[in-house]
């Protein structure tokens, strides 16, 4: 999720502010997931609602959040690929050491990721970003434009023609098909039931272990992460999020990209409000049409926080310096939310997560999310990395990441 890239002088806002602020949408994400033992609506991972502000809270998430976010870190993630590769070439590091240094990287991040998953959260997305950065650094590293811009033509085409028929084969199924057929049992992989809602914590481990295997090579087959991330990384060659290339301006695409997003996004939320009559299938249906107009809305608020970045600079104070604190730090501070909620949340734990509401579990991401602008503000002034990323560093790097001698 973080890229450690740029020397200190020359780092850019841009994309550590777009990761520090996505790292509040990451956590309401992601906290209802810790919802067990509440009765589901539809496909949606948000509960029913029993209020109007619990109601209006899962709408705003279905419609600018739950299908935003990941695509848009998948692009950050290739970016910062692109970047890290970029500016240790031209620290004079060799090529095949960079390739090597890549590929420590992410054989770690998916350690990390199994890790993270076995312990604390199945819907880890570490391990979805290592394996597309093993299958895709290369590429990025060595292939020239051309090549690039036609395999994103091919994966885009591909990932939205089977998100296209997909959506319309289970809608289609949904008229024909009786309501009694479709029911949320069959929906048990993704259930905040198993996810969260295990009492025993050795076979909660193993649920999740086996959740996050499942979802980790599905991020990938479905071809959704790969155009993502290698989109990022082609964009980086380009110095986008720095403004100099004319290709495609961070206005138009946030100006598209974020609308898009959401009005995809609201026949989900209508569904989810039971707006219309709907089956488990049909909801299915509108949430893989809110995912794919999501990538679109995702790389709109990278192209907006791209904007606010390039009116701000590095280094700056206030709000946007902290919020790119965190950005800095994101691994950390992404595995941090997991600390917070798992054992609170779970019933292996506390177990709130059956009885709180949605405007309470939001209330505890917005916490752990402001703890962490918190946390990362002191980093930032101790010149201290993240605790995951020093590791990370330490791990992947080691001799690698100095500049050669000349004879």
């Amino acid at each position: 999720m973080h890229s450690d890239s740029t020397p200190a002088g020359g780092r850019i806002l841009a994309p550590d502010l777009a990761r520090g602020m996505m790292l509040l949408f990451i956590a309401m994400a992601n906290v209802s997931l810790y919802l067990w033992g509440q009765e589901p609506a539809g496909a949606a991972s948000h509960p029913r609602a029993e209020t109007l502000v619990d109601s209006a809270l899962s709408v705003f998430a279905i419609v600018f959040v739950d299908g935003h976010v990941y695509p848009m870190f998948a692009f950050l993630f290739g970016y910062g690929i692109t970047q890290f590769a970029t500016a240790r070439i031209r620290r004079g590091i060799p090529p095949q050491t960079v390739s090597r240094m890549l590929l420590r990287r992410h054989l770690w991040l998916l350690a990390f990721g199994a890790i993270h998953a076995l312990l604390l959260f199945a819907g880890d997305i570490l391990g979805a970003y290592a394996l597309t950065g093993l299958a895709l650094a290369a590429l990025l590293l060595r292939g020239n434009d051309r090549l690039i811009r036609t395999l994103l033509w091919v994966l885009g085409t591909v990932c939205a023609g089977l998100m296209l028929l997909g959506a319309a084969g289970v809608l289609i199924l949904s008229t024909l098909l009786p309501a009694e057929l479709w029911t949320a049992d069959m929906m048990m992989l993704s259930n905040a039931d198993i996810m969260a809602g295990v009492s025993d914590y050795w076979a909660a481990m193993l649920a999740r272990i086996g959740q996050w295997l499942l979802f980790s090579v599905m991020q990938v087959v479905t071809i959704l992460v790969p155009f993502a991330v290698l989109l990022g990384g082609y964009a980086a060659r380009h110095r986008w999020l720095e403004g100099t290339t004319r290709r495609l301006s961070l206005t138009t695409v946030a100006g598209w990209g974020i609308p898009i997003g959401a009005i995809g996004s609201v026949p989900a939320a209508l569904d989810y409000l039971e707006a219309w009559p709907s089956t488990l299938l049909s909801s299915v249906g509108w949430m893989i049409i809110a995912q794919l107009c999501g990538i679109a809305g995702g790389i709109g608020y990278v192209a907006l926080f791209g904007l606010i970045g390039q009116r701000a600079r590095a280094g700056s104070r206030g709000i946007v310096g902290a919020i790119a604190a965190v950005g800095k730090r994101s691994l950390s501070f992404y595995l941090l939310q997991s600390l917070a909620f798992a054992p609170l949340l779970s019933a292996w734990g506390l177990g709130w997560g059956a009885t709180i509401s949605t405007a309470g579990a939001y209330a505890l991401a917005g916490a752990v999310w402001l703890v962490s602008i918190a946390a990362g503000v002191l980093l930032e002034r101790a010149g201290r990395r993240g605790p995951a990323e020093a590791l990370l560093r330490r791990l992947t790097y080691g001799s690698d990441d100095t500049v050669p001698r000349s004879p």
